[in-house]
Protein backbone atom coordinates (compact mmCIF):
# COMPACT_ATOMS: atom_id res chain seq x y z
CA UNK A 1 0.00 0.00 0.00
CA UNK A 2 1.36 3.38 -0.97
CA UNK A 3 1.27 5.94 1.85
CA UNK A 4 -0.21 9.29 0.87
CA UNK A 5 2.20 11.91 2.30
CA UNK A 6 -0.66 14.43 2.38
CA UNK A 7 -2.49 12.38 5.03
CA UNK A 8 -0.28 13.49 7.90
CA UNK A 9 -2.78 14.83 10.40
CA UNK A 10 -4.03 12.81 13.41
CA UNK A 11 -7.48 11.28 13.24
CA UNK A 12 -8.20 12.35 16.84
CA UNK A 13 -8.60 16.01 17.71
CA UNK A 14 -6.12 17.63 20.10
CA UNK A 15 -9.08 18.22 22.44
CA UNK A 16 -9.80 14.47 22.53
CA UNK A 17 -6.13 13.65 23.05
CA UNK A 18 -6.02 15.98 26.06
CA UNK A 19 -9.10 14.22 27.47
CA UNK A 20 -7.43 10.87 26.83
CA UNK A 21 -4.30 11.98 28.69
CA UNK A 22 -6.44 13.05 31.66
CA UNK A 23 -8.11 9.63 31.78
CA UNK A 24 -4.72 7.88 31.65
CA UNK A 25 -3.58 10.04 34.57
CA UNK A 26 -6.80 9.22 36.44
CA UNK A 27 -6.14 5.49 35.96
CA UNK A 28 -2.60 5.76 37.30
CA UNK A 29 -3.80 7.81 40.27
CA UNK A 30 -6.46 5.19 41.04
CA UNK A 31 -3.85 2.43 41.33
CA UNK A 32 -1.33 4.61 43.14
CA UNK A 33 -3.95 5.29 45.83
CA UNK A 34 -4.43 1.53 46.20
CA UNK A 35 -0.68 0.80 46.21
CA UNK A 36 -0.82 -1.33 43.07
CA UNK A 37 2.60 -1.39 41.39
CA UNK A 38 2.86 -0.24 37.76
CA UNK A 39 5.03 -2.58 35.67
CA UNK A 40 6.25 -2.45 32.07
CA UNK A 41 6.01 -5.75 30.21
CA UNK A 42 7.83 -6.74 27.00
CA UNK A 43 5.98 -6.08 23.76
CA UNK A 44 7.83 -8.86 21.92
CA UNK A 45 8.47 -12.46 22.88
CA UNK A 46 9.75 -15.70 21.39
CA UNK A 47 6.41 -17.23 22.39
CA UNK A 48 2.90 -16.44 21.19
CA UNK A 49 -0.61 -16.56 22.58
CA UNK A 50 -2.23 -20.01 22.39
CA UNK A 51 -5.86 -18.87 22.04
CA UNK A 52 -7.10 -20.08 18.61
CA UNK A 53 -9.34 -17.01 18.32
CA UNK A 54 -6.49 -14.51 18.70
CA UNK A 55 -3.89 -14.03 16.00
CA UNK A 56 -0.39 -12.83 16.82
CA UNK A 57 1.52 -10.36 14.65
CA UNK A 58 4.90 -11.87 13.78
CA UNK A 59 8.09 -9.93 13.16
CA UNK A 60 11.65 -10.99 12.33
CA UNK A 61 14.67 -10.18 14.46
CA UNK A 62 18.39 -10.62 13.71
CA UNK A 63 21.13 -10.39 16.35
CA UNK A 64 23.15 -8.24 13.97
CA UNK A 65 22.86 -6.94 10.41
CA UNK A 66 23.28 -9.77 7.94
CA UNK A 67 22.79 -12.58 10.47
CA UNK A 68 20.02 -15.14 10.23
CA UNK A 69 16.74 -13.80 11.57
CA UNK A 70 14.20 -15.57 13.73
CA UNK A 71 10.59 -14.75 14.63
CA UNK A 72 9.46 -12.68 17.55
CA UNK A 73 5.79 -12.17 18.34
CA UNK A 74 4.12 -8.89 19.30
CA UNK A 75 2.18 -9.67 22.44
CA UNK A 76 -1.62 -9.78 22.37
CA UNK A 77 -1.61 -9.19 26.13
CA UNK A 78 0.97 -8.79 28.91
CA UNK A 79 -0.73 -11.63 30.81
CA UNK A 80 1.91 -14.35 30.58
CA UNK A 81 4.75 -12.05 31.67
CA UNK A 82 2.67 -10.52 34.46
CA UNK A 83 1.89 -13.93 35.91
CA UNK A 84 5.60 -14.72 35.94
CA UNK A 85 6.05 -11.55 38.00
CA UNK A 86 3.29 -12.61 40.38
CA UNK A 87 5.04 -15.93 40.91
CA UNK A 88 8.25 -14.01 41.67
CA UNK A 89 6.49 -12.15 44.51
CA UNK A 90 5.54 -8.82 42.93
CA UNK A 91 2.24 -8.46 44.75
CA UNK A 92 -0.59 -6.47 43.13
CA UNK A 93 0.48 -5.11 39.72
CA UNK A 94 -0.91 -3.24 36.72
CA UNK A 95 0.29 -2.62 33.16
CA UNK A 96 -0.89 0.31 31.03
CA UNK A 97 0.54 0.06 27.54
CA UNK A 98 0.36 -1.29 24.01
CA UNK A 99 -0.82 -4.68 22.84
CA UNK A 100 -1.16 -6.03 19.30
CA UNK A 101 -3.58 -8.32 17.49
CA UNK A 102 -3.68 -9.37 13.87
CA UNK A 103 -6.91 -8.91 11.95
CA UNK A 104 -8.18 -6.21 14.29
CA UNK A 105 -8.61 -3.31 11.84
CA UNK A 106 -11.52 -2.31 9.64
CA UNK A 107 -13.97 -1.62 12.45
CA UNK A 108 -15.00 1.42 14.48
CA UNK A 109 -13.90 -0.42 17.63
CA UNK A 110 -10.66 -2.11 16.53
CA UNK A 111 -7.07 -1.22 15.72
CA UNK A 112 -4.24 -3.79 15.47
CA UNK A 113 -2.17 -1.64 17.89
CA UNK A 114 -4.17 -0.65 20.95
CA UNK A 115 -3.78 0.36 24.59
CA UNK A 116 -4.59 -2.21 27.24
CA UNK A 117 -4.94 -1.85 30.98
CA UNK A 118 -4.34 -5.14 32.73
CA UNK A 119 -4.07 -5.76 36.46
CA UNK A 120 -3.85 -8.58 38.98
CA UNK A 121 -5.03 -8.58 42.58
CA UNK A 122 -3.74 -11.31 44.93
CA UNK A 123 -6.37 -12.25 47.49
CA UNK A 124 -9.32 -11.26 45.31
CA UNK A 125 -11.75 -13.46 43.39
CA UNK A 126 -13.70 -12.50 40.27
CA UNK A 127 -16.60 -11.00 42.22
CA UNK A 128 -14.32 -8.76 44.30
CA UNK A 129 -12.45 -7.66 41.19
CA UNK A 130 -15.74 -6.61 39.60
CA UNK A 131 -16.23 -4.29 42.59
CA UNK A 132 -12.85 -2.67 41.91
CA UNK A 133 -13.50 -2.30 38.18
CA UNK A 134 -16.78 -0.58 38.95
CA UNK A 135 -14.90 1.79 41.31
CA UNK A 136 -12.50 2.65 38.48
CA UNK A 137 -14.90 3.16 35.59
CA UNK A 138 -17.88 4.73 37.39
CA UNK A 139 -16.35 8.23 37.70
CA UNK A 140 -14.66 8.04 34.28
CA UNK A 141 -17.90 7.12 32.50
CA UNK A 142 -20.16 8.98 34.95
CA UNK A 143 -22.21 5.87 35.66
CA UNK A 144 -24.85 5.52 38.35
CA UNK A 145 -24.28 1.79 38.74
CA UNK A 146 -23.05 -1.38 37.04
CA UNK A 147 -25.48 -4.30 36.85
CA UNK A 148 -24.44 -7.94 37.24
CA UNK A 149 -26.07 -10.85 35.42
CA UNK A 150 -24.89 -14.42 35.11
CA UNK A 151 -24.38 -15.97 31.68
CA UNK A 152 -27.41 -18.15 32.39
CA UNK A 153 -29.54 -15.15 33.32
CA UNK A 154 -28.80 -13.25 30.10
CA UNK A 155 -29.57 -16.29 27.95
CA UNK A 156 -32.84 -16.88 29.78
CA UNK A 157 -33.78 -13.20 29.68
CA UNK A 158 -33.14 -12.74 25.94
CA UNK A 159 -33.74 -16.22 24.48
CA UNK A 160 -35.51 -18.18 27.25
CA UNK A 161 -32.79 -20.83 26.96
CA UNK A 162 -30.59 -22.41 29.62
CA UNK A 163 -27.17 -22.38 27.93
CA UNK A 164 -25.88 -25.21 30.12
CA UNK A 165 -28.67 -27.72 29.56
CA UNK A 166 -30.26 -26.84 26.19
CA UNK A 167 -29.68 -29.60 23.60
CA UNK A 168 -27.28 -28.85 20.77
CA UNK A 169 -30.10 -28.94 18.21
CA UNK A 170 -31.95 -26.26 20.17
CA UNK A 171 -28.90 -23.99 20.10
CA UNK A 172 -28.45 -24.57 16.36
CA UNK A 173 -32.12 -23.89 15.60
CA UNK A 174 -32.15 -20.73 17.73
CA UNK A 175 -29.00 -19.46 16.04
CA UNK A 176 -30.45 -20.01 12.56
CA UNK A 177 -33.49 -17.93 13.55
CA UNK A 178 -31.29 -14.89 14.07
CA UNK A 179 -28.10 -15.46 12.04
CA UNK A 180 -27.96 -16.20 8.32
CA UNK A 181 -25.11 -18.69 8.38
CA UNK A 182 -24.14 -21.84 6.49
CA UNK A 183 -22.33 -23.85 9.12
CA UNK A 184 -22.24 -27.41 10.39
CA UNK A 185 -20.55 -27.80 13.76
CA UNK A 186 -21.00 -30.19 16.67
CA UNK A 187 -19.36 -27.92 19.24
CA UNK A 188 -21.86 -26.32 21.63
CA UNK A 189 -19.56 -23.36 22.20
CA UNK A 190 -19.67 -22.46 18.51
CA UNK A 191 -23.42 -21.89 18.71
CA UNK A 192 -23.34 -20.32 22.17
CA UNK A 193 -20.74 -17.82 20.96
CA UNK A 194 -22.82 -16.96 17.89
CA UNK A 195 -25.91 -16.40 20.02
CA UNK A 196 -23.92 -14.31 22.49
CA UNK A 197 -22.27 -12.09 19.87
CA UNK A 198 -25.14 -11.71 17.39
CA UNK A 199 -28.22 -11.76 19.60
CA UNK A 200 -27.46 -11.16 23.27
CA UNK A 201 -24.67 -8.57 23.19
CA UNK A 202 -26.72 -6.11 21.08
CA UNK A 203 -29.51 -6.40 23.70
CA UNK A 204 -27.06 -5.56 26.48
CA UNK A 205 -26.85 -2.03 25.09
CA UNK A 206 -30.22 -1.36 26.71
CA UNK A 207 -28.76 -2.12 30.16
CA UNK A 208 -25.99 0.51 30.12
CA UNK A 209 -23.10 -1.04 32.05
CA UNK A 210 -23.35 -4.74 32.92
CA UNK A 211 -21.04 -7.52 34.05
CA UNK A 212 -21.84 -10.95 32.61
CA UNK A 213 -20.26 -13.64 34.79
CA UNK A 214 -20.07 -17.43 35.31
CA UNK A 215 -19.48 -18.48 31.71
CA UNK A 216 -19.70 -22.16 30.73
CA UNK A 217 -16.80 -24.26 32.05
CA UNK A 218 -15.86 -25.09 28.45
CA UNK A 219 -15.08 -21.39 27.94
CA UNK A 220 -12.81 -21.10 30.98
CA UNK A 221 -9.70 -19.97 29.03
CA UNK A 222 -7.33 -19.13 31.93
CA UNK A 223 -9.98 -19.06 34.67
CA UNK A 224 -10.72 -21.44 37.52
CA UNK A 225 -13.72 -23.79 37.35
CA UNK A 226 -16.27 -23.66 40.17
CA UNK A 227 -19.84 -24.71 40.98
CA UNK A 228 -22.49 -21.99 40.82
CA UNK A 229 -25.47 -21.67 43.17
CA UNK A 230 -27.34 -24.35 41.18
CA UNK A 231 -24.41 -26.76 41.32
CA UNK A 232 -23.55 -26.21 37.66
CA UNK A 233 -19.83 -26.23 36.78
CA UNK A 234 -18.94 -22.79 35.43
CA UNK A 235 -15.87 -20.71 34.67
CA UNK A 236 -15.02 -18.05 37.25
CA UNK A 237 -14.74 -15.35 34.59
CA UNK A 238 -16.68 -12.28 33.50
CA UNK A 239 -16.98 -9.73 30.74
CA UNK A 240 -17.96 -6.10 31.12
CA UNK A 241 -20.20 -4.46 28.51
CA UNK A 242 -21.01 -0.76 28.39
CA UNK A 243 -23.68 0.36 25.93
CA UNK A 244 -23.27 -2.99 24.19
CA UNK A 245 -19.49 -2.58 23.77
CA UNK A 246 -17.24 -5.22 25.30
CA UNK A 247 -14.85 -3.33 27.56
CA UNK A 248 -13.14 -5.84 29.85
CA UNK A 249 -12.54 -9.55 30.35
CA UNK A 250 -11.57 -10.91 33.76
CA UNK A 251 -10.87 -14.14 35.63
CA UNK A 252 -10.38 -15.72 38.98
CA UNK A 253 -7.04 -16.92 37.70
CA UNK A 254 -6.06 -20.53 37.18
CA UNK A 255 -3.17 -21.51 39.46
CA UNK A 256 -2.92 -25.23 38.65
CA UNK A 257 0.24 -25.71 36.56
CA UNK A 258 -0.71 -29.06 35.04
CA UNK A 259 -4.20 -27.85 34.12
CA UNK A 260 -2.60 -24.77 32.54
CA UNK A 261 -0.25 -26.97 30.52
CA UNK A 262 -3.14 -29.12 29.30
CA UNK A 263 -5.11 -26.06 28.22
CA UNK A 264 -2.14 -24.68 26.29
CA UNK A 265 -1.65 -28.01 24.52
CA UNK A 266 -5.37 -28.28 23.78
CA UNK A 267 -5.31 -24.78 22.25
CA UNK A 268 -2.39 -25.85 20.06
CA UNK A 269 -4.30 -28.94 18.95
CA UNK A 270 -7.33 -26.80 18.11
CA UNK A 271 -5.13 -24.43 16.13
CA UNK A 272 -3.82 -27.37 14.12
CA UNK A 273 -7.34 -28.64 13.44
CA UNK A 274 -8.35 -25.16 12.26
CA UNK A 275 -5.34 -24.88 9.97
CA UNK A 276 -3.82 -22.06 12.03
CA UNK A 277 -0.07 -21.46 12.51
CA UNK A 278 1.69 -23.55 15.16
CA UNK A 279 3.68 -21.11 17.28
CA UNK A 280 5.85 -21.62 20.38
CA UNK A 281 3.82 -22.00 23.56
CA UNK A 282 4.72 -20.00 26.68
CA UNK A 283 5.78 -22.89 28.90
CA UNK A 284 7.55 -20.45 31.23
CA UNK A 285 4.03 -19.66 32.44
CA UNK A 286 3.63 -23.31 33.45
CA UNK A 287 6.96 -23.19 35.29
CA UNK A 288 5.87 -20.03 37.09
CA UNK A 289 2.68 -21.74 38.24
CA UNK A 290 4.70 -24.73 39.41
CA UNK A 291 6.84 -22.35 41.48
CA UNK A 292 3.67 -20.94 42.99
CA UNK A 293 1.41 -18.07 42.03
CA UNK A 294 -0.84 -16.42 44.63
CA UNK A 295 -4.57 -16.94 44.44
CA UNK A 296 -5.67 -13.87 42.52
CA UNK A 297 -8.05 -12.27 40.06
CA UNK A 298 -7.02 -10.43 36.92
CA UNK A 299 -8.62 -8.38 34.18
CA UNK A 300 -7.76 -6.80 30.82
CA UNK A 301 -9.57 -3.59 29.87
CA UNK A 302 -9.52 -1.83 26.50
CA UNK A 303 -8.43 1.75 27.20
CA UNK A 304 -9.21 3.10 23.71
CA UNK A 305 -12.79 1.87 24.07
CA UNK A 306 -13.00 3.31 27.58
CA UNK A 307 -11.93 6.73 26.27
CA UNK A 308 -14.32 6.41 23.34
CA UNK A 309 -17.21 5.77 25.72
CA UNK A 310 -16.14 8.55 28.08
CA UNK A 311 -16.01 11.09 25.24
CA UNK A 312 -19.22 9.89 23.61
CA UNK A 313 -17.62 9.38 20.17
CA UNK A 314 -18.53 6.64 17.70
CA UNK A 315 -15.13 5.50 16.44
CA UNK A 316 -11.87 4.44 18.02
CA UNK A 317 -10.14 6.65 15.44
CA UNK A 318 -11.51 9.65 17.33
CA UNK A 319 -9.37 8.79 20.37
CA UNK A 320 -6.18 7.41 18.75
CA UNK A 321 -3.84 9.94 17.16
CA UNK A 322 -2.53 7.71 14.38
CA UNK A 323 -4.43 4.42 13.86
CA UNK A 324 -3.02 1.86 11.44
CA UNK A 325 -4.21 2.56 7.91
CA UNK A 326 -5.88 -0.28 6.04
CA UNK A 327 -4.27 -1.69 2.91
Amino acid sequence: MAIDPQHWQPTASIHNLRKRAAIMAQIRSFFADREVLEVEMPLMSQCAVSDPFLDTIETLYADYVGSESYPLYLQTSPEYAMKRLLAAGSGAIFHLGKAFRNGESGSRRHNPEFTMLEWYRPGMDDQQLMDEIADLITPILKLDSVERLSYTQVFKRVLNIDPHTAPLQTLVAETRKHVDIELEDDERDTWLNLLMSHVIEPKLADLGAVFVYDYPASQAALAQIKADAQGQQVAARFELFVNGIELANGYHELTDAQEQKQRLLKDQQTREQMGLPQRPLEMRLVSALEAGIPDCAGVALGVDRLVMLALGVDSIQDVIAFPIERA
